[in-house]
Parts: structure tokens; sequence; C-alpha cells
């Protein structure tokens, strides 16, 4: 399994979509918010991403399909 820590910034068309539900139940990737702004306009979440390698790609690929921007961290929490 790995790791990721990941700001995800989300575009209006997209605030009120289950995501988060999306990523666990479409592609096996658990997700623990750690930080978090989203309100009618926009949003953010900062969370750490667990999965397999491939299922992190995959979620990575669906989230760019679905407009939300992916930002890998260290381990620095960014806001």
């Amino acid at each position: 399994m790995a790791n990721v820590r990941a700001k995800l910034v989300y575009p209006v068309s997209q605030v009120k979509r289950p995501v988060i539900a999306r990523l666990a139940l479409d592609f096996n990737v658990l997700a623990d918010i750690r930080r978090a702004n989203v309100e009618d306009g926009n949003g953010w979440l900062i969370c750490e991403l667990e999965g397999t390698s491939e299922n992190l790609k995959g979620a990575f690929e669906w989230l760019s399909e679905m407009g939300i921007e992916v930002d890998t961290l260290g381990d620095v929490v960014e806001s």
C-alpha cells in the first residue's frame, strides 16, 4: 500500500458531488481528511490517500478528468 498526502482543489461544478465516496467505492482508495474549506463556489481538501500505486494513479486520473486539481504535498500541511 502507498500513502500520499495531497491537496484537492474543487471547481464550482464538483463542490456538491460525493468525490471522496467515489474514491473509496470506485478506486479502493481511503481518504483521511486533514483540513478542508468547502463553500458554494469552490473548495479544497488536504487529505492522506491510501491505496495501491495502481489505484492511486487511477484515482488521480479520474480526479483530473473531473476538473479537480491534485497537488501532492510533502510533510508540511498547506492551506
